[in-house]
């Protein structure tokens, strides 16, 4: 048995076993902390019934007018817990959180190019690429990434997606001001 429920402060202290996974974006400290500050029902975290930390998503609102949106900045779950519906459950409440709180057009996520396993799932939560990053990802070797969303009850004509996104290539500089 395992819960989802808000992340704490405290979980900060014990979810090195999620985020030291290669694919996992990290953050100092007081990253993590903003976000729990700023936006806490974006936050969640998924433990065991012995109170380990098995996953998380850590997301926020943001953006103006269409482009109003809840935005995924990071969801991982631990090497030994994969496989198990938690990323699909963590993502309906960050979702819901975004349509029902926020009132929010779309949710989006940004994922390297080469993580086809979750590109995988994304799609199969019913997101689309939007648009191709040029070298959004940077490091020993930099990497385009897809910026990736799912349109929210809000956007009835679908306006905020597009078909095609793949093709779409666009430089870091050019993402929305409120990147």
């Amino acid at each position: 048995m395992s819960q989802l429920r808000r992340f704490k402060a405290t979980d900060l202290f014990s979810f090195n076993n999620v985020n030291l996974d290669v694919l996992t974006e990290t953050y100092n400290i007081s990253f993590y902390l903003q976000y729990l500050a700023r936006w806490p029902d974006l936050f969640s975290v998924q433990t065991t019934a012995q109170g380990n930390v098995m996953g998380y998503v850590m997301g926020k609102a943001e953006g103006t007018g269409k482009n109003w949106h809840g935005h995924v900045t990071a969801i991982t779950v631990g090497p030994e817990y994969r496989r198990l519906g938690l990323a699909d459950g963590m993502m309906d409440l960050l979702e819901e959180v975004s349509e029902k709180t926020y009132d929010a057009w779309f949710v989006d996520l940004y994922v390297r190019v080469s993580n086809a396993v979750a590109i995988g799932m994304y799609r199969k939560f019913g997101y689309s690429v939007y648009r191709r990053v040029k070298n959004y990802y940077a490091g020993t070797i930099d990497e385009d990434g897809y910026d990736m969303r799912k349109p929210l009850k809000r956007d009835k004509k679908r306006e905020t997606i597009r078909e095609n996104g793949e093709n779409v290539l666009v430089n870091p500089e050019d993402l929305d001001s409120w990147r």
